[in-house]
Parts: C-alpha cells; structure tokens; sequence
C-alpha cells in the first residue's frame, strides 16, 4: 500500500521485523498498518520515517500506491 517504505526498506538493507524493533510497532500491527488495514498515527509516521533515516518527506513517503496511480 505504501510503495516508498518498501523502496526505503530495500535502501537500509532491512526487513519489516526490523523495523518493527526499531521503531518500537508490534510486528503485525505494524504489517496491517503497511497493509492499510488500520492507520497508521503521526507518531508512527515519523517514528518509521526516523528508523529507515530517510529524507523523504512524510507526506511522500506515505503516499499510497492508488493516489499516486490517480495523479498521474
């Protein structure tokens, strides 16, 4: 659902359990927040944004893969 935190996770050479431990997300809340099922609060935005030390703005880097396919 948010292809740029895949793109980043593949950037730091990491996988989504460790972000998990970094950021400090239950394992698999943090995959149903990935997923869209639930949301994902501005805390664990900049938490997650933090632990994969990207530069990317928030707003980008949860851009989610339907908008940008309907802005295009």
């Amino acid at each position: 659902m948010y292809p740029q935190i895949d793109v980043e996770l593949v950037k730091m050479r990491m996988t989504r359990k460790d972000l998990s431990k970094k950021t400090g997300i239950a394992y698999n809340t943090l995959l149903l927040k990935l997923s869209g099922k639930t949301s994902i609060t501005l805390d664990e935005s900049f938490a997650i944004k933090k632990a994969l030390n990207s530069r990317i703005p928030v707003e980008d880097l949860f851009e989610k893969s339907n908008e940008s396919a309907k802005g295009a």
